[in-house]
């Protein structure tokens, strides 16, 4: 559910806005309102958590079969591109 309006790149707690990120939404209803995959329950911070804990992702995939190969491809190009551009600074 990405917004077509210009939005900051963070919220108001320093975290990342993922509003503008393909594959991702979020919904007060669904996991507290965490940002998930799309169409998921899979919060998108366990695809981070996961990966800092030494987990492939090829084993996130397989620990979480909701996750998507184009999903989490959008999630770390999106991240990727806000470190581009804060380094750029």
């Amino acid at each position: 559910m990405a917004s077509s309006q210009q939005q900051p790149e963070h919220d108001d707690l320093g975290q990342i806005d993922w509003r503008h990120c393909p594959h991702v939404e979020r919904d007060p209803e669904v996991m507290s309102g965490a940002w998930c995959f799309e169409g998921t329950r899979l919060p998108v911070s366990a695809l981070f958590t996961n990966l800092a804990s030494g987990l492939s992702i090829a084993e996130f995939m397989e620990q979480f079969p909701s996750a998507r190969a184009e999903h989490i491809n959008a999630v770390l190009e999106f991240q990727a591109q806000r470190l581009d551009a804060t380094s750029s600074r």
